[in-house]
């Protein structure tokens, strides 16, 4: 990154360099404009270093641990199976450290100038940014997009501390695995480190405030979930509310309370995964007509403010809290303050959603639920893993793929799979929800065999009385 301390005049300027504000600012480049981004931490924000990646990574790791010890199924067998925890900490952090890199990289070759240090709006069209050694220096924009992203979201009283109490980010970083782990929330961040943590060995327990895990997601396959990870040993509390925590030594005891009792459940770290808030603070939209509403900016289709010329894009504008949400909607605004006519808004209903738990959790549209509280005649298709025979063959048996349509138009509303792998097949919905596809487009589809996307095509000719293989 460099500094330059005279005034610097810019077609965009973009706050923040994580998937929104990064992907914003090689848009731009390519559309011919002068641009500069703003980053006071590192290139690719939570998502590159703190999020997406390096959970991932994380994650494949406690993969691997559970199939080394699952081996006699495939006619394997290995004596001593062990792990080195520092090691499969290490090689989280360098892939977030190579991808980062390769921002940078981006950032050079899209002739992208990037400042590093806080940054603040210092009247109309400039910025003031502050390094690290506290030196200033003024950026100048015709348009300005906020991209700050967001962090995570602390309870009263029981505010994460780094030690006993982590956020996601210390989750990523232990010194070492601990022997129990409470998991406060059962949103995808808090589901996918559960699973990590439980596969590496540790006892797990989710506490989840609503009747029902991973609330956001199809009831179906919440309950297939819940199910799968009871079976695997975590222990799961819906409808339950942590009240307190206590510290000790070394480990938390928590008060739960549920159905009117309340239970101590003591375990070494205790996970916070309640949701997250915006980066609104320090930005100084005070001064401007930005609108901020419980922790979000509140923004038009295009991503414009209250305020002309500025736009917030990403986890700081708002849910769904997504990487591939932010980005899309930071082309979405380059492209629109570029003049390009053939720009459409964002439509939320066809965003993919992704948990990378096993298994795997992938949806995109309607719930059953909420297709039917919006008055739809509903017919719905499902396919079991145990009727595909790719699942079979790669010892991976558990799993559903559930469809939802329209009964008068053949539209597809939702799509809802759990299983492995389901985060790379949810994109071939995704895909016919964006070209309005109907039932019939899916199954004049031939779909290659043996694959686990034929259970995408037999899901379909279920909901229509045609399934083949169950």
């Amino acid at each position: 990154m460099e500094n330059n301390f005279a005034q610097n005049n810019f077609d965009i300027a973009i706050i923040g360099g994580g998937p929104g504000g990064y992907v914003a600012a090689i848009r731009a480049a390519q559309l011919k404009m002068k641009v500069a981004l703003v980053e006071r931490e590192n290139l690719g924000g939570v998502c590159l270093n703190w999020g997406c990646i390096p959970t991932k990574a994380l994650l494949r790791s406690s993969e691997i641990n559970h199939l080394l010890h699952d081996l006699d199924q495939y006619g394997f067998s290995a004596k001593d199976v062990k792990f080195d925890f520092a090691k499969v900490i290490k090689r989280s952090r360098d892939v977030s450290a190579k991808l980062s890199g390769g921002i940078g990289m981006l950032m050079k070759k899209n002739k992208i100038t990037v400042f590093e240090g806080a940054a603040k709006l210092a009247g109309k069209g400039k910025i003031s940014v502050t390094d690290k050694d506290n030196k200033n220096s003024v950026v100048v924009a015709k348009h300005i997009i906020i991209a700050t992203g967001a962090r995570p979201r602390a309870l009263p009283g029981m505010e994460p501390d780094g030690e006993l109490v982590w956020t996601s980010k210390e989750a990523m970083i232990p010194k070492s695995l601990p022997k129990s782990i409470l998991v406060v929330g059962s949103g995808a961040i808090g589901v996918e480190f559960a699973s990590f943590y439980l596969n590496m060995g540790a006892e797990v327990t989710v506490v989840e405030v609503l009747d029902r895990i991973l609330p956001a997601e199809d009831e179906e396959i919440s309950k297939f979930a819940e199910k799968a990870l009871v079976k695997q040993g975590m222990k799961i509390l819906t409808s339950a509310a942590v009240k307190s925590l206590k510290k000790g030594k070394n480990d938390v005891t928590a008060t739960i309370e549920s159905g009117g009792k309340t239970q101590e459940i003591k375990a070494e770290r205790v996970i916070m995964a309640v949701g997250i808030v915006g980066n609104v603070e320090n930005l100084g939209l005070e001064g401007t007509k930005v609108k901020v509403e419980k922790g979000q900016i509140l923004t038009d289709q295009w991503m414009q403010t209250a305020e002309p010329g500025i736009y917030a894009i990403g986890d700081v504008a708002g849910a769904p809290w997504l990487a591939h949400k932010a980005s899309h909607e930071g082309i979405i605004c380059v492209e629109k303050i570029a003049g390009i006519k053939d720009v459409h808004p964002i439509k939320k209903e066809n965003i993919p959603g992704c948990t990378y738990c096993r298994p795997q959790i992938a949806s995109v549209g309607l719930t059953e639920k909420k297709a039917k509280e919006k008055g739809y005649s509903l017919k719905i298709g499902r396919f079991p893993f145990i009727g595909n025979g790719k699942a079979i063959a790669l010892g991976e048996p558990e799993g559903l793929v559930k469809t939802i349509f329209d009964a008068k138009t053949g539209e597809l509303l939702g799509a809802h799979m759990i299983g492995a792998e389901v985060t790379e097949l949810i994109q071939g919905f995704v895909i016919g929800k964006t070209m309005e596809a109907t039932e019939l487009d899916f199954m004049h589809t031939i779909f290659p065999h043996p694959t686990l996307s034929e259970m995408m095509h037999e899901s379909v000719l279920d909901a229509y009385g045609k399934v083949v293989h169950i």
